[in-house]
Order: structure tokens, then C-alpha cells, then sequence
């Protein structure tokens, strides 16, 4: 980065949005050449349109109370903006932190400085009054729980007894609702594709988990962590995560042959705050890497057979006090006699009680499905470890959301999500984490449950009726969920986890009770809900339908016959014959019988999804046997 960072502006904070002092530090920075609204619709996409800073600066009253104007089909609002009703207005957040987004490709002559764009993180409003979007129901949700846990603690004064540091709710001056990520990514080179194999033996021996970067990626990294702090995210760590192969030394003294999994974490923000982070943080990332020659992937599972890249979301609870102190919700009195507190166990449970609705949130999308799978350490169970003790905390990488806890710091006490991959919707992914631990802390509260009995109520076994959990379920162990449990175990205690998008949307219909919770205060209403609904059928529909089946075929036509007729063997012969067996089941229709490729294309037109679901489970299993076939066969070529 041949340029003077400390003559660059990087945020502009709350306290500085009034109008004045907005054209006052645009002034004092002219490498700042645009502004853009910035507006998140239902399905996590953002908008990004360059208004040029002197216009921005002339009419910026109104710009900041009004917003611009948009079409709604530029949008995902299915269902709510439409063809014929499509006006959306995109009204600034003054709340929140403002961004510079800057362009390293474009240098300014006279500057000597990147040109910079000040994005506005801001609010989707259609019709000039429904709000929505995910910032909206990410605000709504946020207000409603903090209005709603005052009122249950009010109403049940006893939790203060396991709350240290508050005797009633008058002491408490604000909730404080905080969130992190941490976000795990793929870089390399372009054009080079990783072999399977070396990826998946690279990893089980290890071989680049935390271990040091070389090259471009040491220095894109280190650019990437020295930028994320000139932004005052507090930068925490950047380090190599488990995936990933050794790059070598071209020619030209550069690596080549890049193909590494990178993470970086950040301190936590405000939970809204914090979905606002993510975003930046992602176009920092991608914008350094690619200046140094190298592509990066969000995607949550890039490469078959090899970890896929989570991104843990973190989300804790605290109460800012009048006398200035900041108490944790979550923790307990005794740090080394309980887990949690009383709010903290109704949290916890809350999500795990209503997790089948908040899945859809977190996993939307083919890509998320792939990923969680048993034995990459993706959380497949919706289940939590505590720990052994309340004097060793739980660090078992193997549950859907487990419990963050430091002995000597109570502050610390927190979840774990562990579900989430970089492409969730970060949004809506806490509304609905937050929603739901709304409704079990209502739940404990009103049943003025004592630590002791909460920690019996999560350690239920399968049958056991309790006050809120589920009888046929249970919800803590202690032990390695992919290795001490069979497949039949985890699907009758945990719950069956869903294979497919539509298996996994299809929780809405499934269990309406429990999607009432984010419709408690209107947070999601029925529109919104259907909206998110659609926005995901039809980007599902779309994937398997116009790419992944296409890709299929393109594999299929690729596993050509590879063995001479004057040199082979019967072991050849063998495994070509199923090989191609295979081929024409997936992808060779006839007279009397449609392939299965053709069949879940029009299960698909049909708008038949339960058809086109169990179809592409059917047709995931095959691919992967001829993939794992063709590679054993064409080894055995000479």
C-alpha cells in the first residue's frame, strides 16, 4: 500500500452526523469522492450507489432525513415491493458508525490517496411506510427484547438473587444486546483448482492450522488486520485456520499455487453494530487480497471433502447500571458454583428450543448445507455443552451452541452459534437468536427457577417431561456428537437435521408455534416472513435448477472412458462399468425413463419441492459415489 493510511478517513461516528460536521470532515478529506446508502433487503444483499460527495454535501438534510429513492425489483423484497408497487426509499441510520469504503485500484494523482466512498449503513422503507429489510428487523427485534426482558425482570425480582452487582430492575440504566463474528475465509491463486486428496490429508495431519503465512497472503493479511484498525474494529487476531495445502515458489519469486483458509476475529459491538462490521470487514478482505493477486471465497464449503469456512457468532447480554458499573446477564453470582444465572439458562434454552426456525436463517442457501456435515466440525445437532464443572469451562467444538465462560472474567459469559458460515445473514441470524432467547428467559422467569433446577432441566434425558424443553429430546452432552453417538442416536435425541433448503424452510410450516416467537411486537410479521420464504425457494429453485445440475452434467461428460482397449485391466473394466452405470442413471434419459437430473428439473418447474428435494439428496449421494469411483479408476491408468 504505497500511500500515507494516517492522511485517510476511515469512520465517522454518531456523534458526528449532524449535518455540519459531516460536510466540515468531508472537506478536510477529499480523497472521500462519493457517498452511498447503504440498505440491506431480506436476503442479506446490500445496496451500493455512488452519489458524488459535492452533490451529497448540497443536498444532505434532505438526503439524510429522506434518503434516495430505489426500484424495488433492484431490491429482494419479494412479495413486498412489487412490479406494480416497487417504490423503496433508503433513509440513513445516523445511530450507527459510517464507513469509507475505499477503491486501491484508483489512486487520486493529486492526492496520492485511494478515492473513497462513505458508506451509510441504512433502512428500507417501501411504500413511504412499511419498513423492512434485515437492518429493520435486526432494530426491531433488538428493541423488543431489551422492552421485553425488563418487563420479566420487573415482574420476577428474584433472578437479582444469581445476578451479582443488582438488587432490582430500577438499578439498570440500559440492556446492553452485544455480538461478534469470527470470519473464516479461502484465498488463492486464480485459475488453480485444489486436488481433493492433498487438501483432505493436509488437514488431518494438520499442516497449516495456525501455523505461519507466507508470501502475498502474509502481506495481504497483515495489510488486511493493519486497515481493520485504522477502522477501530479492535482487531484481534488474523491466523491460518485447518484448510489448505503448502503454496510453492513460481519463477517470478511469487507463490504460486495458493490454497489456503484464512480467519480473522474482531472484538465484539452492539449487535446491530456488529452486523454492520461484518460487512465492511468482508469488503476490506476481499479488496487487500485481490490487490495482491489472490481470490477469496465467503463460500461455506468451497471444496468437497475439506473444511468449510464457519463463522461463529457470538452473542451476549449486559446491563449498563446508574451508578456507571456494567454487570453480565448471563453469568452467575459464584463463577465456580454455577453455570448461569437464571436469564442465561432461559437464553440458552430459548434457542435451542425454537432453533428448527432460527436454521433458516442461518442456512439458506445449497452452499450451507454442504457444510454441515458430521465430522467436519460443522454443527449438524441442535445441542449445547456447559462443561464438566462450573470450574472448567466447555470448549467441545462438536455442539451447535456452546457456552463461552471465563472462571476470572464473568464479563466473558457468552454463546457460541456455531452454525453460521460468512454467508448468513448476519441480521436476521441475531434477530432470531435474540427472538427466540427471549421467549425461554420469559419461560424461566415466570417459572422462578433456580440455577440449580435450570441446569437439571438442560440435562434432561429423552423422555423426560420439564416446565419449557421437549420431552423426546434432549439438549446438553458433554461428549464428541460425531464420534459417541450413532446417526440413529443423534437424530432421536437432537432432532433429524435438515439435508436440503426446502427440508430446512419448510420449518416455518412445521412448527408455526414456534415461529410465533419472532412475531411477538411485530418483529417479523407474516409479510416479511413469506418474503424471506420466497426470497429463498426462489434462490434455491435457481442454483439447482440453472447451475448445479448443469455442473452435474458438465462432471458427468468429464468422466470419460480413460483406459486404452490394448492396456487395461478386469479391475478397469470393473470400475468403468459402474462408473458409467452411474452416469446414465444421473444423466442419460430414455423412451421409458427420465434420468434424475431431468426429473428434478421439472420436480422444479412444477414447483413440486418435495419431489425436487428428495431428488437432490438422491443425486448428492450418487455424484459423490462417481467422484470418489472415477478418482480410485483413473489412478489405476498407467
Amino acid at each position: 500500500m504505497n500511500f500515507d493510511i494516517d492522511k485517510m478517513l476511515f469512520t465517522v461516528p454518531p456523534c458526528d452526523h449532524a449535518p455540519d460536521k459531516v460536510r466540515a470532515i468531508l472537506a478536510e478529506h477529499p480523497e472521500v469522492q462519493y457517498a452511498s446508502l447503504v440498505g440491506i433487503d431480506i436476503g442479506g444483499h446490500d445496496t451500493d450507489e455512488k452519489i458524488p460527495v459535492k452533490l451529497f454535501c448540497e443536498d444532505m438534510d434532505n438526503l439524510l432525513t429522506s434518503g434516495v429513492q430505489t426500484d424495488g425489483s433492484s431490491v429482494a423484497l419479494p412479495g413486498i415491493a412489487k412490479l406494480d408497487n416497487a417504490k423503496i426509499d433508503i433513509v440513513p441510520d445516523l445511530s450507527a458508525n459510517w464507513y469509507v469504503d475505499y477503491n486501491f485500484r484508483n489512486i487520486d494523482p493529486k492526492l496520492g490517496l485511494p478515492v473513497g466512498t462513505l458508506r451509510i449503513p441504512s433502512f428500507l422503507i417501501h411504500n413511504g411506510s412499511f419498513e423492512c429489510g434485515s437492518r429493520v428487523m435486526l432494530r426491531d427485534a433488538l428493541d423488543y427484547f431489551r422492552k421485553g426482558l425488563l418487563e420479566a425482570l420487573k415482574a420476577h425480582p428474584y433472578a437479582f438473587k444469581y445476578i451479582n452487582g443488582i438488587d432490582s430492575a430500577d438499578d439498570i440504566d440500559e440492556i446492553i444486546i452485544t455480538s461478534a463474528t469470527e470470519l473464516e475465509f479461502w484465498v488463492k491463486t486464480p485459475d488453480d483448482k485444489g486436488d481433493r486428496e492433498q487438501l483432505f490429508t493436509a488437514q488431518v495431519l494438520k499442516e497449516q492450522y495456525w501455523k505461519r503465512t507466507y508470501g502475498e497472503v502474509r502481506t495481504a493479511l497483515e495489510d488486511t488486520l493493519t486497515l481493520l484498525e485504522k477502522y477501530g474494529f479492535g482487531v484481534e487476531m488474523g491466523h491460518k485456520e485447518v484448510g489448505g495445502v503448502k503454496a510453492k515458489m513460481g519463477t517470478t519469486g511469487h507463490y504460486d499455487h495458493v490454497m489456503e483458509q484464512l480467519e480473522i476475529d474482531w472484538k465484539y459491538a452492539d449487535a446491530m453494530q456488529a452486523a454492520d462490521n461484518e460487512n465492511q470487514v468482508k469488503y476490506v478482505v476481499r479488496d487487500i487480497f485481490t490487490m495482491h493477486g489472490l481470490d477469496v471465497t465467503f463460500m461455506a464449503k468451497p471444496f468437497e471433502g475439506v473444511a468449510g469456512s464457519g463463522e461463529h457468532t457470538h452473542l451476549g447480554l449486559a446491563a449498563k447500571l446508574k451508578n456507571g458499573k456494567t454487570v453480565s446477564l448471563f453469568a452467575p453470582c459464584d463463577m465456580t458454583k454455577d453455570f448461569m444465572n437464571p436469564v442465561g439458562y432461559g437464553a440458552l434454552m430459548g434457542i435451542l428450543k425454537n432453533y428448527e426456525v432460527i436454521n433458516p436463517f442461518v442456512s439458506s442457501s445449497n452452499d450451507a448445507m454442504n457444510r454441515l456435515k458430521p465430522g467436519f466440525e460443522a454443527p449438524v445437532c441442535i445441542v449445547t455443552s456447559l462443561g464438566h464443572s462450573a470450574k472448567e469451562p466447555s470448549r467441545n467444538r462438536t455442539v451447535l451452541a456452546g457456552l463461552i465462560r471465563d472462571v476470572n472474567n464473568p464479563m466473558a459469559t457468552r454463546f457460541e452459534l456455531r452454525a453460521p458460515n460468512p454467508k448468513s445473514n448476519t441480521y436476521l441470524v441475531i434477530a432470531a437468536a435474540y427472538m427466540a432467547a427471549l421467549d425461554g428467559i420469559r419461560a424461566v422467569l415466570s417459572a422462578e427457577k433456580t440455577p440449580e433446577e435450570l441446569e437439571k432441566s438442560m440435562s434432561k434425558k429423552y423422555g423426560e417431561e420439564d416446565f419449557y424443553l421437549e420431552k423426546d429430546r434432549e439438549y446438553r452432552s458433554e461428549k464428541n456428537i460425531f464420534t459417541d453417538y450413532t446417526q440413529e442416536e443423534r437424530d432421536k435425541l437432537f432432532g433429524k437435521a435438515p439435508a436440503t433448503v426446502w427440508e430446512n424452510i419448510s420449518a416455518f410450516d412445521k412448527y408455526p408455534e414456534k415461529l410465533e416467537v419472532f412475531k411477538q411486537g411485530d418483529v417479523m410479521t407474516d409479510i416479511s416472513l413469506a418474503s424471506f420464504k420466497s426470497q429463498v425457494l426462489s434462490q434455491w429453485r435457481t442454483e439447482v435448477h440453472d447451475r448445479i445440475i448443469p455442473q452435474d452434467m458438465a462432471v458427468l461428460r468429464d468422466c470419460r472412458k480413460a483406459h486404452a482397449d490394448e492396456d487395461f485391466s478386469d479391475y478397469d473394466i470393473k470400475n468403468w462399468i459402474e462408473i458409467d452405470k452411474i452416469r446414465h442413471e444421473l444423466g442419460k434419459d430414455t423412451i421409458t425413463e427420465k434420468c434424475l437430473l431431468t426429473r428434478c428439473k421439472e420436480a422444479m418447474d412444477g414447483r413440486d419441492y418435495e419431489t425436487a428435494s428428495d431428488l437432490q439428496i438422491e443425486i448428492q449421494k450418487k455424484m459423490n459415489v462417481l467422484k470418489d469411483l472415477y478418482a480410485r479408476y483413473t489412478k489405476n491408468i498407467l
